[in-house]
């Protein structure tokens, strides 16, 4: 279904940073990632939300970035294209007067608890006794990166905002001190739904953004989604806006300057990051006790668990048995969930986090399984491969995620590409003692990257109601049709719909970007509702990343 035609999602500026990345063409292979809408699922994940982080543009053409609460429930959405919001800016915000006059805006929903994160651009304007947004674009994002928080409430009482055209001692000890960024850009002279700002979250070890003196700031971009709107819109237009929270008194400092893109930076001095954002400070505002919302880390839950089995499942896939270092048992999970890790890598300053899905059977709180593609320039799944063995130890906190099967026994049709598969074990494993009709269709190149093959066999000969589709793009001369896979050449989506699983199927997809934006255009083309679509992407080192679901 190559032939449905997706309009460009990225503006010039995106398209130039993706070509320098070296990453190709980003809009054939994930343009429906990208909407000019908010699935059902989004807007009921943004109407949840106590806060959102909100970019766009003063009246001097400054690039701000801020956080703006309401009371429980102040964020609605009428309809799939708007978004409204029940609260008024104060005086002293950098955007107060922007919401006011009516302005482009980029909206950065997030839950640091479950570390789950929405993004979308789009117009705002004065209405009622708040603001409208009519929305522009809007994608999910990977869950990587985020330190885990919970929120509560407390009477605001803010303090006399600061003004000044450079950062103090007190506000760049704050920034030595931070593990969270959160950063606006836009490109208001962009075509088409690509015009406007972006909201981005940025997070790393106590300290990641470095400060070159009182108007200098390094910020290290990490890999990330492939999709460079951050550094697309830097690219096109240098203007820039960062937030930093202070999570416990609810301090605000709001920083906005020019930015330029370092695409070589010092591995030495920043060994995980791809590109480095240099940023020359023009203004700095601090807000004291700016919102009423308080934050704290979550590291508490964390459990120390020990690697009891390490099992090479093909030639770039291994699994990992997790066993808890106490005598309790693990948290149960659902199906398809993903599972946050942190890892001491030797060299590395602080701990490193990743989110891998769990491949093992949900109904087992023994253990968890995690089966990790070791990418050559994956730090952590390097690591995993090569030096973690069986009796070392991570930590892990509890099971999330939101790519799940749905609760009714409709039929599923489980589709995966390489190590996409990781999820669709866990769902095969759910099922295994049910009478529901699941198939498992899955892509790899041949018998050497043919992950968990027996597993899945011993399931599906186990229950009448699962089967399985594979198919090798690349067979080897030892591969037998029909006995280690099933046809030559690539899933297509009426590949999918020829298995007959019926008007009432839910297709959950896992793959490369470019896997599942083809077939999800092709069965949404061939008249399957985007409602009983549902997919879940693999970001670098093969870890969890973008969920979407109708």
């Amino acid at each position: 279904m190559n032939s449905i035609d997706v309009p460009n999602p990225f503006h010039d500026g995106e398209r130039a940073a993706q070509a320098l990345a070296g990453v190709g063409d980003m809009a054939a292979r994930v343009g429906s990632f990208i909407r000019d809408y908010l699935p059902e699922q989004h807007r009921a994940f943004h109407s949840s939300l106590p806060f959102l982080v909100v970019s766009g543009g003063d009246a001097e053409g400054r690039t701000w970035v801020t956080l703006v609460e309401g009371a429980d429930g102040f964020v609605a959405s009428p309809d799939p294209r708007r978004i409204t919001l029940d609260t008024v800016l104060a005086p002293d915000d950098p955007l107060s007067a922007t919401f006011e006059r009516g302005a482009d805006i980029g909206v950065l929903g997030i839950e640091l608890a479950t570390r789950r994160r929405n993004r979308f651009s789009g117009h705002v304007q004065p209405s009622g006794s708040g603001y409208s947004v009519d929305i522009r674009q809007t994608f999910g994002n990977c869950p990587q990166y985020i330190h885990e928080r919970a929120v509560t409430r407390v009477d605001r009482s803010p303090g006399v905002a600061k003004r000044s055209d450079s950062l103090t001692r007190d506000q760049i000890a704050r920034i030595a001190s931070a593990d969270t960024l959160f950063i606006g850009s836009g490109h208001p002279e962009a075509s088409g739904n690509a015009r406007g700002y972006d909201t981005s979250h940025r997070g790393g070890a106590p300290g990641f953004v470095r400060v070159d003196g009182p108007n200098r700031l390094l910020i290290p971009d990490y890999a990330g989604n492939n999709f460079f709107n951050t550094i697309g819109n830097l690219v096109a237009d240098p203007r820039v806006g960062l937030l930093f929270v202070d999570f416990d008194t609810g301090g605000l400092l709001h920083v906005t300057g020019r930015a330029r893109i370092d695409w070589s930076p010092d591995a030495a001095a920043e060994p995980d990051a791809r590109r480095m954002i240099e940023v020359d400070v023009e203004a700095v505002i601090e807000r004291p006790g700016a919102v009423s919302l308080r934050w704290t880390r979550m590291d508490h839950l964390s459990r120390r668990l020990r690697v009891a089995r390490k099992v090479r499942e093909s030639e770039d896939i291994t699994s990992f048995y997790l066993l808890p270092d106490d005598d309790r048992p693990l948290e149960m999970f659902k199906a398809g969930q993903h599972l946050p890790i942190e890892v001491q890598i030797p060299g590395q300053r602080g701990t490193t986090r990743r989110s891998y899905s769990l491949s093992g059977p949900p109904q087992d709180r023994r253990f968890y399984r995690i089966s990790v593609k070791r990418e050559d320039k994956g730090i952590v799944s390097r690591f995993l491969h090569d030096d973690a063995h069986e009796g070392s130890f991570l930590w892990a906190q509890a099971p999330s995620g939101d790519f799940v099967a749905p609760g009714q026994d409709c039929p599923l049709v489980l589709v995966s590409a390489g190590v996409g598969l990781t999820p669709m074990l866990s769902v095969l494993w759910e099922n295994v003692s049910r009478n529901r009709t699941v198939w498992y269709v899955h892509s790899t190149r041949n018998g050497a990257t043919h992950a968990l093959r027996d597993e899945v066999e011993r399931l599906v000969e186990a229950n009448p109601k699962l089967r399985r589709h594979v198919s090798y793009s690349q067979p080897r001369a030892t591969d037998r049709p029909g006995v280690d896979y099933d046809r030559t050449g690539r899933i297509t989506a009426p590949d999918l719909l020829a298995l007959g699983a019926g008007p009432q199927a839910h297709y959950l997809l896992c793959g490369p970007a470019t896997f599942q934006s083809s077939l999800q255009r092709g069965l949404e083309f061939l008249g399957v509702p985007e409602s009983q679509i549902h997919q879940e992407s693999f970001g670098p080192e093969g870890q969890t990343a973008t969920t979407e679901s109708g």
